[in-house]
């Protein structure tokens, strides 16, 4: 009995793993426009502002305040997706330390199923999370003004 178990334990964290690897590809999906907003979007015009700055009349500490100032959009857009993304990953370990609780919770009372219950509180944690990423993205879009 112990065998079968501990097969069944390793389908449901191979089908748990399974759905967070598909959040991911959904985050990628959702955030990429915004990624690329940034990464290039953003990059280019820093690029061309820090380039304007070297000017043979300025002296190095006006170079590097005017290259400096030029950054700021590039690594406030940064900072606000990495924000972003993390409290996205906060609420999805929280959500899944709950499905963990009840899990050890069904354990120790030895209820029956406890693995299917957890499995099945890991997919709806999942799919909730995945339904949150569009508003994710849509919020970053309007904060950074892409429009689709």
């Amino acid at each position: 009995m112990d065998h079968l178990a501990a097969a069944e334990e390793r389908i449901v964290t191979e089908r748990v793993q399974q759905k967070l690897h598909q959040v991911n590809l959904a985050a990628k999906e959702h955030l990429s426009p915004i990624q690329d907003h940034v990464n290039f979007t953003l990059q280019q015009a820093y690029f061309k502002c820090a380039y304007e700055c070297f000017d043979r009349k300025r002296n190095h500490d006006d170079i590097s305040a005017c290259v400096e100032n030029c950054s700021v959009p590039v690594v406030r857009s940064q900072q606000m997706v990495e924000n972003e993304m993390a409290k996205f990953q906060e609420r999805l370990n929280r959500s899944l330390m709950v499905c963990q609780d009840k899990f050890e919770a069904a354990k120790l009372q030895k209820k029956p199923g406890g693995l299917h219950e957890l499995e099945s509180c890991v997919d709806q944690s999942t799919q909730d999370s995945i339904k949150m990423l569009p508003h994710i993205a849509g919020k970053l879009k309007a904060s950074f003004f892409i429009s689709d």
